[in-house]
């Protein structure tokens, strides 16, 4: 109980290194060769700024895909994302500003989950270890750095991750009837919006006062078991502004996904996933959640 209670507290102690929710950059690498800009447009918000990479394996290394079906023409993980930021993790390091990491929240989706992709990943991480934040398992507590790193809530990743005394990467929970508190390795929740709106964002109709309140218990309950709370994936466009952007995540329109991006500003959501970078971001500087 007393080691539930100290990792509940390292958790909140996390939120407070932002002042506002932060924009997620959902699928935030090339597809099908297209789409190469992703990540320097997800840089270009500012920080702090959540940043999807989907992994895969081929020949060795990880890689960054959105189908465990590689080719070898996928770009590695090495290079597409940690040689891109590394000028602006040296910045950082360099100016020590500590109060302002992380900077870049990296959250991994697995397209598989064989002993292999992890462990290359794994392999990546420690190259890089002094630009990540770490985690005492022990006590909970985490030596912060400009980049968080994030994985989901799968049990082979915390057969890899989450040994040892020190943790390089922070794991999801498991969210059907949660009722555990954070630990030191579980971190944070990862829902589909279906979980607010069941009917899905290409069915969802007027948003309602239940919604709302279906959204507000659900960041309550996260927040109070210590969780940040991620939601995906919230897209609202016409088929003329399609960049390559999944049908099933599209509200349809500018105004309803803007209904709902309000509403997760308000609740408190902590991470705010979509494709549409750029208007999330804007819309997320325009509008303060409710009582900043």
């Amino acid at each position: 109980m007393r080691l539930a209670f100290v990792y509940g507290l390292a958790c909140a102690a996390l939120f407070g290194q932002f002042s506002r929710p932060v924009a997620d950059a959902h699928n935030c690498y090339p597809y099908e060769g297209q789409h190469k800009d992703r990540l320097d447009r997800a840089l270009s918000l500012g920080f702090p700024v959540a940043i999807e990479q989907d992994i895969g394996f081929f020949d060795g290394q990880a890689v960054v895909t959105h189908t465990d079906k590689t080719t070898g023409s996928e770009p590695t993980l090495k290079a597409h994302f940690f040689e891109r930021v590394r000028p602006i993790v040296e910045k950082a390091l360099k100016e020590n500003k500590r109060d302002q990491w992380p900077l870049i929240i990296l959250h991994f989706d697995f397209k598989d989950l064989q002993p292999a992709t992890l462990h290359a990943v794994w392999d990546v991480l420690t190259e890089y270890e002094p630009w990540l934040a770490t985690g005492d398992k022990a006590s909970g507590s985490v030596t912060m750095k400009p980049i968080f790193v994030m994985t989901e809530d799968a049990d082979e990743q915390e057969a890899v991750f989450g040994v040892g005394p020190k943790l390089r990467v922070f794991g999801s929970a498991h969210t059907k009837d949660l009722t555990a508190r954070a630990t030191s390795y579980r971190r944070w929740l990862n829902y589909s919006w279906h979980e607010v709106e069941p009917e899905g964002q290409n069915k969802a109709g007027p948003w309602t006062e239940e919604k709302n309140l279906r959204l507000k218990a659900l960041v309550d309950n996260a927040h109070k078991l210590g969780y940040w709370i991620r939601f995906y994936t919230l897209d609202g466009f016409t088929p003329d502004e399609n960049q390559g952007w999944f049908e099933s995540y599209n509200f349809g329109s500018h105004a309803a996904v803007e209904t709902r991006w309000k509403a997760a500003l308000d609740a408190g959501v902590d991470l705010i996933a979509s494709d549409q970078y750029e208007a999330l971001g804007a819309f997320m500087k325009a509008h303060p959640p409710a009582g900043h």
